[in-house]
């Protein structure tokens, strides 16, 4: 049985009352979608008007329905907006009693209600001081009593409305902006607002009310059908909770699918993506209508001045529109791209990427009646296109920032599945990684507006800017999609007309795009094997340079958990250690590194003192390659030396100090250093940390050795500290999150063993793996912490006490040991 907070039988509805009825259509399977919405409806009408006459209504009154409800859209959870009319004539206290008689039974079975009681006079000086107010009217219709006062009513507050639409719909437009900002875009959020997030219902029910104006339409092809299934899905969630909520939340989307019939939650986010990017799109487009008429508007009365008073209505033809040359066939005009009036779309083949590239470098929006036209009548490309052809895309791509409305402008229409089918695949596809701002289709041509600002930085922004729109188009197919992708891209980038050796690096960079960041963040970068693998895959220096640009272009475009400045140095690092290498250097070999001075000096301190010995330094960023000066190097986090005599549970000491402190740890390396003998007896461990403050400033240095000291001697219990601080943070409701996994990376290096272990990012994981690895007769050479969303995947390259590899059954047997302790 749906859980519904309808359980309250009065005496007006009966036990075969509305009560009952309600509860059994909204449990009908057989019946929902907009059926079920205008039968609530009709039923709401009917026992509403049996409570109003009742009442014995005094003349010249009237039940009006209003907002959702005047438009008949009652989902089960949905308020009821009613406005109790009076014309005046009736003593006030009636009317008071005959209001009581109505809102006292909704509230009794337990449905909200926004309810107001008013004359016509009165509910059009509310609707003229609120906006909402008089959304609301434009959709009144009459439930009860005297239908010609709610007649008159309409008439007025629709004519108030076409009357003052000049200066309300600014007002709207800016109320819309603001709603978005506190909202986000419906199309890409994993949570969204079904209401009032942009392109949600909220925006449909202003459509209308722009349309009412009469000053501008919106595009009616799709939109029904897109309000029709935002409307669905919240039937579906209201019914799925029992709880009047429009926000789809991750913890109730198999539900609401499985209410909707629809496969998978995936399913139901892409059908909901549609849907709102149907109605953002028809905004986008009536917005700019109703902006360029009343642009037109003032502009009129300015003209005439000039023109001493000419020019009115009878005063000659009005003068001509400039229309301004932008490409072959596309011109400017009203500060829209449109065809030329010689366009021959059905001649001209690349005519929609052409008129694209032209109104993405102007900055300018393609005009819905141009793109109609190009979808309509233009002329299929041919296979593989010709020069002209990919030269346009790459010129739409390289515009940056006003690609993103063209883009979509032809997407609406249908020419991109056109121009590339593949495209289909990962249209709306969401992205469960919280990491990720956008959906795949949206998040590819982001990646292709930040990688058109690293063009300088490379000998082919051609395949750059195409590389960077095809690296993730293997979403959505079965296994790894950088694999999946390698095959799409070679085949799209031969469609488009490259030759074999660009294809090839297309399909190159596709494949590894994630190679350079996931190496840099989880591998030893002093490694030889780490540098010659990354080498061997990518082949060429061309190709490394522009992995390199697109590495940065695709976190960025991520989202802001993806980048930093700490990632951006690393991978640096990575792609100059691999360029030495692919240019014939050989790799430094990092077992004849001799200690640093400081690292010297720190451990002779910790032989003497037979205590540990630390050292804080904050590591600048470098400059980038442009040449440029950075006005402010910006920190990639804090180096922590660390020298003690060599000991067990040096590790798990450490790391459990730094998260006691809120320090994020992003890369610790461990060796274990012989001193001459007259400098010392003994080994000395030093261990180099990367750490992070977590907020706030950085602890001091005297803390964390004090606190270091008595985690090694035993007195300060790091795992029950932890426990402690965990639990004073219950953890929210929400998906639970997949058990930790630890694998073993095959020929990951030649001087260690490589675990790999994924985990839920929580504060002293770094610790937790240590107390494991303490019994394990192991050595940690280096550890290194990637985080991404509450993801982590922390790199520990082990050796056997005497420096030697693990074999591959011991290896496996550790793995399974540390995954074990980690659940």
């Amino acid at each position: 049985m749906t859980s519904l907070d309808v359980t309250t039988e009065t005496e007006d509805s009966g036990p075969g009352g509305y009560a009952a009825a309600r509860l059994r259509l909204l449990t009908e399977k057989a019946r929902s979608g907009p059926p079920r919405r205008t039968e609530l409806a009709r039923l709401t009408d009917d026992w509403l008007a049996g409570l109003f006459q009742a009442a014995g209504p005094p003349p010249g009154t009237a039940l009006v329905a209003v907002g959702g409800y005047g438009r008949g859209e009652l989902s089960p959870r949905s308020d009821l907006d009613l406005l109790l009319l009076h014309d005046g004539s009736a003593d006030a206290s009636a009317v008071a009693a005959l209001a009581d008689r109505l809102w006292y039974p909704v509230w009794d079975l337990g449905l909200d209600l926004d309810h107001s009681v008013r004359t016509a006079a009165e509910a059009r000086r509310t609707a003229g001081d609120d906006l909402k107010v008089q959304l609301g009217l434009l959709d009144a219709r009459p439930v009860a009593g005297d239908t010609g006062l709610v007649a008159a009513l309409r008439t007025a507050v629709l004519a108030d409305w076409r009357n003052q639409a000049p200066r309300r719909l600014p007002e709207l437009d800016a109320l819309c902006r603001e709603r978005a900002e506190r909202s986000g875009e419906l199309q890409y959020l994993l949570e969204p607002d079904l209401k009032e997030a942009r392109g949600g219902l909220r925006d449909a029910q202003v459509l209308r009310a722009v349309a009412a104006s009469w000053l501008a339409d919106a595009p009616r092809e799709g939109l029904d059908e897109a309000r029709r299934v935002l409307l669905d899905a919240r039937d579906a969630l209201h019914l799925a909770t029992g709880r009047a909520t429009d926000r789809l939340a991750l913890q109730e989307q198999d539900a609401v699918a499985a209410e909707l019939g629809l496969l998978d939650a995936d399913t139901l986010l892409r059908q909901v993506y549609e849907a709102a990017r149907t109605v953002s799109y028809a905004s986008d487009v009536t917005w700019r209508e109703v902006n360029r008429v009343l642009a037109a508007r003032s502009a009129r009365p300015r003209l005439r001045g000039l023109l001493g008073g000419r020019g009115g209505r009878s005063g000659g033809a009005k003068p001509p529109v400039a229309r301004t040359p932008l490409a072959e066939g596309v011109v400017e005009m009203a500060g829209e791209v449109v065809l030329a009036l010689s366009a021959r779309p059905e001649r001209d083949p690349v005519l929609p990427l052409r008129a694209a590239a032209a109104a993405a470098q102007a900055g300018l929006p393609l005009s819905l009646h141009a793109v109609r036209r190009l979808a309509a009548t233009a002329a299929p490309l041919p296979v593989p296109w010709p020069a002209e052809a990919r030269e346009e895309l790459v010129t739409l791509l390289g515009a940056g920032e006003p690609t993103v409305p063209v883009w979509e402008a032809l997407e609406a229409e249908g020419l991109v599945t056109r121009l590339l089918p593949d495209w289909e695949r990962v249209r709306c596809r969401p992205q469960r990684n919280p990491v990720h701002t956008w959906t795949v289709d949206r998040h590819l041509v982001e990646t292709a507006v930040r990688a058109a600002a690293l063009t300088r930085r490379v000998h082919r922004p051609d395949l750059l800017l195409v590389a960077a729109l095809l690296h993730d188009i293997g979403k959505g197919w079965p296994g790894d999609h950088s694999v999946a992708g390698e095959t799409i891209a070679r085949d799209v980038a031969a469609r488009i007309g490259f030759d074999r050796t660009d294809v090839a690096v297309v399909a190159t960079v596709v494949r590894h795009h994630l190679l350079l960041v996931e190496t840099a963040t989880r591998r030893d970068l002093d490694d030889p094997a780490t540098v010659q693998s990354v080498a061997a895959a990518v082949g060429t220096l061309g190709a490394l340079e522009l992995l390199h640009a697109l590495t940065e272009a695709d976190a960025l475009a991520t989202g802001p958990a993806a980048w930093s400045a700490w990632r951006a140095s690393l991978v640096a690092d990575l792609v100059k250690r691999v360029a030495g290498v692919l240019a014939g250097e050989e790799p430094p070999d990092p077992e004849a590194a001799a200690p640093s001075a400081e690292q010297e000096r720190l451990a002779i301190e910790a032989l003497r003192t037979g205590e540990p010995v630390l050292a804080l330094h904050t590591e600048p960023v470098d400059s980038d390659d442009t040449g440029e000066p950075e006005p402010e190097p910006e920190p990639v986090g804090v180096e922590l030396l660390v020298a003690v005599p060599e000991r067990p549970g040096v590790l798990p000491a450490v790391a459990g100090v730094l998260a006691l402190h809120r320090l994020t740890v992003r890369a610790a390396d461990l060796r274990a250093v012989a001193l001459p003998p007259e400098l010392g007896d003994g080994p000395v461990l030093l261990l180099d940390w990367r750490v992070a403050a977590e907020y706030g400033s950085l602890p001091e240095a005297h803390r964390l050795r004090a606190d270091l000291v008595r985690a090694l001697d035993g007195s300060l219990d790091v795992p029950a500290r932890l426990a402690e601080r965990d639990a004073a943070y219950p953890r929210r409701r929400g998906v639970t999150a997949p058990p930790p996994r630890v694998t073993v990376a095959a020929a990951g290096s030649l001087l260690a063993t490589v675990l790999e272990v994924r985990a839920q990012d929580a504060p002293g994981l770094l610790h937790r793996i240590g107390r494991a690895l303490e019994g394990a007769d192991v050595r940690v050479r280096s550890a290194h912490v990637s985080t991404l969303g509450a993801n982590a995947v922390d790199t520990l390259y082990v050796t056997r006490l005497d420096g030697s590899l693990l074999g591959s059954e011991e290896a496996a047997g550790l793995a399974k040991t540390l995954e074990d302790a980690l659940r």
